[in-house]
Formats: structure tokens, C-alpha cells, sequence
């Protein structure tokens, strides 16, 4: 049975003028996909006006809350004690959004209630993926 956490987080959108305004996404987590968080931001924080959703390894949440993490797209990185940055890139440009580091790791600490930490089954996962990609082939 996929196990689905989703938590509403606020965060703050930080402007290219070093402006901060106000956000909200949702974190969500699923029993199916055991490695990966996903961010998911309502379309009126994005440039095109969709809702954009961002996946990134688990792993990586945890390392940013302890100190700076990640390569490529996805950067982490405490700002001070009691906020953490998550710094998106893609092709469009680079957003920064500041979070209050106790959500995010009351979140993480969700995640591992439902799967901990070296629990991950991937046998599974792989299955699954295989079967979706190729289907009945």
C-alpha cells in the first residue's frame, strides 16, 4: 500500500532585488517513490502561471538542513538556525526560497515515520518504473 504525506509549508520567495515575498507550497512524500521529496508551488509563484513541482532525493533534504548540499538543479543550505534555503535552477532561471528550517525537518522526520532510512525497497520501485516505461511489452 503507497503511504502519501503532504504538508503545507510557507516559505519566501526571494527576488532578484532581494525582495522576500510571501509563498506557500506543499511538501509531499510517497511510500512508492521512497528516495524522493517533492516541493509543489501554486501557479501564482511561477513565471508561466503553472504550479510547478520539484523532485530531489530525500538524502539531500537532510544534508541541507545540517549544511550547504546539492549539484545541478537543486542547492540546500541553512541560513542561520532557524531557516534553510532551497535554491532551484532550470532553464528559465534560478529561484530562491527561504523556508523555516523546523517544517522542513518536522516534514523529513514524517518521511522516515513512514519509511526509515535504509528502509527503502527499490526492488519494488524498480518494478514499477520498468512496468510504466515499458508497459505490456
Amino acid at each position: 500500500m503507497d503511504i502519501t504525506l503532504e504538508q503545507p509549508a510557507r516559505a519566501h520567495l526571494i527576488t532578484a532585488d532581494e525582495q522576500e515575498l510571501p509563498a506557500t507550497a506543499t511538501l509531499r512524500y510517497s511510500s512508492g517513490d521512497p528516495l524522493a521529496v517533492h516541493i509543489d508551488f501554486p501557479p501564482e509563484i511561477a513565471l508561466d502561471g503553472e504550479s510547478v513541482t520539484w523532485t530531489f532525493a530525500r538524502s539531500l533534504l537532510a544534508e541541507g538542513l545540517r549544511g550547504p548540499a546539492g549539484e545541478g538543479d537543486v542547492h540546500i543550505w541553512p541560513c542561520g538556525g532557524a531557516r534553510t534555503v532551497l535554491e532551484f535552477h532550470s532553464p528559465y532561471g534560478l529561484a530562491l526560497l527561504r523556508f523555516d528550517s523546523s517544517a522542513l525537518r518536522r516534514f523529513l522526520m514524517r518521511t522516515h515515520a513512514v519509511v526509515a532510512v535504509g528502509q527503502e525497497d527499490l526492488g519494488s520501485a524498480v518494478d514499477e518504473g520498468l512496468s510504466a516505461l515499458f508497459g505490456s511489452v
